[in-house]
């Protein structure tokens, strides 16, 4: 309990200003539809209520403080809201529903995993050529570096619309993005852990005569497993965000699609719903990941 109240006080913390702020966010659509029920309203006419601040509104207009927390189409939906759109989206849907949360996870699930597998195989193969290789070390790290500064919202239309041209289509664009986030916190972890062994180390594998294999597989490989694994956590949130920003620009599903639908006939509750359902998704993945490195790093004899 100890280690879990500072994360329940924040967690309390975060909720009540979250509906704080919905009060003002969605007061003036409010107050709107309740002067069309024929509710008195201050002021009354609406080119004044545009031009009022929303705390003023929302002083004048205390009476409508609990209207603002059950709004169809809220600028900014309450707690109990998007909590009860997850629960519909969960478990009151079929998982075969296109209006399931659980279909469309599945998809981005399927993506993200795919990505973040291509994304750490390469990212391992270039950590071990860059430090076994001062040409690669010059040559590969830097364009890995530049190739990080690209804004991926703008280059997921263009791979998709690439490997769309040549047949490809599917989970495999999407995995291409998650790759492609994914790789770079694998490539800069490996290196790292693959030179964390100090000279005093190195010298004493050449004492024992041990190739360049072996001082892979005995010395580097091990030291750089911790690094690893927190890249592992960095790669698999990052493949998560590609796989929803490759969801885009198509419409085969996935929470990024939902989000995008949700954004084009205003409902902000399905947005935020797929939100969260995405957020909750990657903190499983990452959790079974730090899960996974505890036991590895035991049974090395690291932890």
């Amino acid at each position: 309990m100890r280690s879990f109240l500072p994360i329940f006080t924040v967690i309390a913390a975060i909720i009540a200003l979250w509906y704080a702020a919905v009060v003002p966010m969605n007061i003036k659509e409010t107050l709107t539809q309740l002067e069309r029920g024929g509710a008195e309203v201050s002021p009354p006419s609406a080119q004044e209520r545009r031009d009022m601040g929303h705390l003023g509104l929302v002083a004048a207009n205390s009476f409508a403080a609990s209207a603002t927390l059950s709004q169809d189409r809220p600028r900014l939906p309450a707690p109990h809201q998007v909590a009860a759109e997850l629960w519909d989206g969960t478990v009151d849907k079929k998982i075969t529903s296109k209006r399931s949360l659980v279909y469309h996870g599945w998809i981005t699930l399927s993506a993200t995993l795919m990505g973040f597998a291509i994304g750490t195989g390469l990212g391992i193969f270039l950590a071990v050529g860059i430090v076994h290789s001062r040409v690669m070390d010059k040559s590969v790290m830097p364009w890995a570096i530049v190739s990080q500064t690209i804004p991926i919202i703008a280059l997921a239309p263009m791979i998709v619309v690439v490997l769309y041209s040549v047949g490809l289509q599917g989970l495999f664009p999407k995995a291409v993005i998650s790759a492609y986030l994914s790789f770079f916190p694998v490539v800069v972890g490996m290196v790292k852990g693959l030179r964390s062994p100090d000279q005093m180390q190195l010298d004493l594998l050449k004492t024992y005569n041990a190739n360049t294999n072996q001082g892979f597989w005995k010395l580097r490989l091990p030291a750089s497993m911790p690094y690893l694994f927190a890249s592992l956590k960095i790669g698999i949130a990052a493949a998560m965000v590609g796989a929803i920003v490759g969801e885009l620009p198509v419409q085969g599903g996935g929470l990024g699609n939902r989000m995008l639908t949700g954004s084009y006939y205003g409902q902000t509750i399905q947005i935020w719903s797929a939100l969260f359902a995405a957020a909750i998704l990657a903190a499983s993945l990452v959790a079974l990941i730090a899960l996974f490195q505890r036991g590895t790093l035991k049974r090395m004899g690291l932890a």
